[in-house]
């Protein structure tokens, strides 16, 4: 049974988001404490309400492949058009082309909760707000005229296309094609792979933003450019006309997210697939960054998402599962086994776990909203910030479904109890939107060089001023040693110790945020602030200093991987 966690959202958006300040602003006036209450409160008794119920049938039936395209399980369409009808897609969007213009946090709320509910139907919207970035960003007046309203409103839905069979993370290397068709338009070819929500039956059109080489162009990533391609062109008066040959191939039978269907798409089999260009020629990188970026925030509050519904589950279960007597209490009759020590460490955990993801997330999302007020610090910030939340929200994601499945025990392995479920479908986020290590490497080959490390050091020094914790000091300060190091270390050793380095930062910044919400809920009663301070103690004094077991790893040479040779590991 899904509960939104509304006390806890509330709390995380007034307390590290601090979205009162946002409110404040003339762009987001909007914001009023009331209409905040309002939306947060409303999609929670939607997603109860409508996504929730389909997301076992979601993982037990899944999207189906057919000739005519893929079809979506029942109950899909119904409770897509009851979202379009909700709105729930327009919070954020620009009021210019339909949206509300109301702060990205707030959105990500919308999405942490539909996402909860169902993490595999909260795909399909997830991936729009990428095409619509795109386009707000890149598109012409034109394109955004004609597709960013049906976009916003989520009548249309909208999709990334990179991947190609060769060309995984290595986006240089893909071969897909767009050739002149003299009036303006171009003939797209290729063939794509892993495209969520590729097709579907839920909306009347899918807008595919598609990377591909244009004749002549140089090779590598700088030959790339981005094009908007629709499953069926678009009338002048803006309703879909005809196909335009963009076939699906098939859909991949994966580990999860089987409600979310993972296309092969084939573009231009019959010669007749047109796309129009995003922005300049080879400027597919710029735009492509644009839709990565947004993503990867995205997919880390996927973690958030598998991480709740994992925790509620897990509780729930060990409320109800009666086993065993209670150790010492001198009464042979059973308990409930949240009454056991070592259950009870591991449901504080997943709720510490999930909190320190939440608020490393909802912190994140505050920066893009300053970001958008013309913040340059705020700005430099969230760069910084954007690859600690992808990798380190997916992984607490993974952690924490995984010991849901451990709460349950050996129920916990049979599908029918849904806890696998949770594992099965956050295992990807880890992977997709930039592999884990790619975030790591993007931290330490990039991000800790922002303004000559004076983003670090500013985000150390706000880190520094706050904290009063003796772990977490030493958390910060070993931080900052290591960030040093690694700045004039080689590229092997560089890259080497940047897994080690990221979770280093990521734990630091969570604990960061942790110890003042415990600060915070130190001044009140009640049920939800007591749950409040003893997991933000568990995670300052207990994961904090894993952190600290890091810093060998951190600091190590490389050499150790090196050591053997590629025919060696098959020994």
């Amino acid at each position: 049974m899904f509960t939104p966690p509304l006390d806890e959202q509330r709390f995380v958006l007034e307390h590290v988001t601090r979205l009162a300040e946002l409110g404040a602003t003339d762009r987001f006036a909007a914001a009023t404490p009331d209409l905040v209450a309002a939306v947060i409160e409303g999609v929670g008794s939607f997603a109860e309400g409508e996504w929730a119920p389909l997301a076992r049938v979601s993982d037990q039936v899944g999207a189906k492949w057919t000739p005519e395209g893929v079809v979506m399980p029942e109950g899909f369409a119904a409770a897509y058009k009851a979202y379009v009808e909700a709105g729930w897609g327009t919070i954020s969007a620009p009021e210019a082309h339909g949206g509300q213009g109301l702060p990205y946090a707030l959105a990500s709320v919308v999405l942490e909760t539909l996402g909860t509910a169902n993490m595999a139907f909260t795909l399909c919207p997830l991936l729009s707000v990428g095409a619509i970035e795109a386009l707000v960003h890149h598109g012409s007046e034109a394109q955004q005229a004609l597709y960013l309203p049906k976009l916003v409103s989520g009548e249309w839905t909208g999709t990334m296309n990179l991947t190609e069979p060769q060309a995984g993370s290595d986006v240089g290397a893909l071969r897909a094609k767009a050739t002149p068709r003299g009036d303006g338009t171009w003939s797209i070819s290729g063939t794509k792979i892993f495209i969520s929500f590729g097709d579907h039956d839920l909306a009347d059109n899918i807008v595919h933003l598609v990377l591909v080489r244009t004749p002549d162009g140089p090779a590598g990533t700088k030959g790339i450019s981005l094009f908007l391609v629709p499953k069926y062109r678009v009338n002048p008066d803006g309703s879909p006309g005809a196909e335009n040959d963009v076939r699906t191939v098939s859909i991949e039978h994966k580990m999860g997210l089987h409600g979310s269907p993972t296309c092969v798409l084939s573009f231009g089999d019959r010669g007749e697939c047109v796309g129009e260009l995003i922005g300049p020629e080879f400027g597919g990188m710029r735009a492509m960054f644009t839709m990565m970026n947004n993503a990867r925030l995205n997919v880390g509050l996927q973690g958030v998402q598998a991480a709740e519904a994992a925790t509620q589950k897990a509780v729930a279960y060990a409320r109800e599962r009666i086993q065993s007597a209670r150790a010492g209490s001198g009464s042979p009759a059973p308990v409930a086994i949240i009454e056991h020590p070592d259950v009870r460490r591991m449901l504080l955990r997943m709720k510490a776990l999930t909190q320190a993801a939440r608020a490393l997330l909802y912190y994140s999302a505050g920066m893009v909203d300053r970001a958008t007020l013309g913040d340059k610090a705020a700005q430099a910030r969230l760069e910084l910030l954007t690859p600690l939340a992808k990798a380190y929200g997916t992984d607490l994601g993974c952690e924490v479904a995984n010991l849901g499945i451990q709460v349950h025990g050996g129920m916990g392995y049979i599908e029918e109890t849904g806890a696998a479920q949770f594992f099965r479908d956050v295992r990807i986020t880890t992977i997709y939107e930039g592999t884990n290590g790619i975030q790591a490497a993007d931290l330490v080959g990039r991000k800790l060089g922002l303004e000559g490390g004076g983003t670090l050091a500013r985000l150390i020094a706000d880190m520094r001023a706050e904290a009063e914790d003796a772990g977490l000091r030493a958390l910060i300060d070993a931080c900052e040693r290591v960030a040093a190091h690694l700045a004039a270390a080689d590229v092997d050793d560089r890259l080497a110790a940047s897994y080690p380095f990221l979770t280093m930062l990521s734990t630091a910044v969570a604990g960061w945020l942790m110890e003042r919400q415990g600060r915070i809920a130190a001044n009140g009663d009640g049920a939800f602030l007591a749950m409040k301070r003893t997991a933000a103690r568990f995670y300052v004094e207990q994961v904090v200093p894993e952190a600290m077991g890091l810093i060998a790893a951190a600091m190590a040479p490389a050499d150790i991987l090196y050591a053997v040779g590629p025919d060696e590991f098959a020994a």
